[in-house]
């Protein structure tokens, strides 16, 4: 890992710390829980979409079998969330290596129309399947985490729970990018044939990133459920697929913080838009809307070339005038 992505980093760890104790407000609080966990599934996406180049419509159902298999675990048979969360790990995992051994054989949309299809499969089963997910109206009273005597009820005490796991994941996944596997990842990207052709196991690749993108959606699922004690099919639909992808692509696809970036704006930005009760949609679409054409290839790299941009023009200016001066 580079100096910039290390210092970068640092500064992120800092503003999660400090960022509770400046916003004493639960509410907003929550929001920025959510953040975190929604964080979870966009990182995976982001290292399958943007390093792979293997899109994905049915992530949305690895968030939901993860918040299924650990409130089901905690309330119906009475296991500690601990064991729930091990549990949707593995589930979400083993789920996502069953279907990503036939549909990364797939290339395009036939991938995306195969993910979309076991999205809405799952989703069918969580309105169906009454006497195990509650149908429609699904069910509440599942326990939060505790650690001993501590219990992690407090948006608080939960908040530094979640960040402590995003960071680790996003440590964990940046060193994955920068390691010999990172490269092969972006070798299958830019072209399946010649990474193939020089000896790049890209089936082997493919599906171990599509199983730990479905697995960080499991735990994503997981912290999700045990901090609002309840859950419901609404929640895992396809649409939010739909809105799990367009937070990897305002954020950056081909860059693994425009993840957390873009999960950011489409997390917290509509909170804030409230204010404006019926332009909000407006305004939030604009804003979507001016991103995707000004900054084509993401939020973060836009900025970061638009100020590289900046910077070498203003050394090409310095450049004439000691030239001019010199003469």
């Amino acid at each position: 890992m580079g100096k910039k992505n290390l210092y970068a980093l640092a500064a992120l760890t800092g503003f999660i710390v400090v960022l509770p104790l400046v916003i004493g407000n639960p509410y907003y609080l929550g929001i920025f829980i959510f953040w975190g966990i929604y964080s979870l599934i966009t990182i995976g996406l982001s290292l399958l979409i943007g390093y792979t180049g293997q899109i994905s419509l049915g992530h949305a159902a690895f968030f939901g079998i993860g918040a299924y298999t650990s409130g089901i675990l905690s309330t119906r048979f009475g296991l500690s969330p601990w064991i729930g969360m091990i549990a949707a790990i593995f589930l979400a995992a083993g789920l996502a290596f069953v279907i990503g051994a036939p549909a990364l054989k797939l290339k395009g949309h036939y991938l995306a129309m195969a993910t979309l299809a076991f999205g809405e499969i799952i989703y069918i089963v969580f309105n169906q399947w009454i006497s195990l997910t509650g149908g429609p109206s699904g069910f509440g009273g599942i326990p939060a985490f505790s650690i001993g005597n501590f219990s992690l009820e407090s948006d608080f005490s939960y908040y530094y729970f979640v960040w402590g796991i995003v960071l680790f994941v996003f440590l964990a996944s940046i060193n994955l990018i920068h390691s010999r596997v990172g490269r092969a990842l972006r070798s299958i990207h830019g072209s399946e044939v010649a990474a193939r052709c020089m000896g790049v196991n890209t089936s082997g690749y493919k599906l171990k990133i599509f199983v730990f993108s479905g697995a960080l959606g499991g735990l994503a699922g997981s912290l999700y459920v045990h901090f609002v004690t309840f859950v419901s099919p609404g929640t895992f639909s396809v649409m939010f697929s739909i809105v799990l992808l367009t937070m990897v692509a305002v954020g950056g696809m081909t860059n693994i913080w425009g993840a957390i970036t873009g999960t950011a704006i489409l997390t917290i930005l509509p909170e804030y838009l409230r204010a404006f009760q019926d332009y909000d949609i407006l305004i939030y679409g604009a804003v979507l809307l001016g991103i995707m054409i000004f900054l084509p290839e993401g939020l973060v790299l836009g900025v970061f070339n638009i100020m590289r941009k900046k910077i070498i023009l203003r050394e090409v200016e310095e450049e004439k005038l000691k030239l001019k001066k010199s003469r």
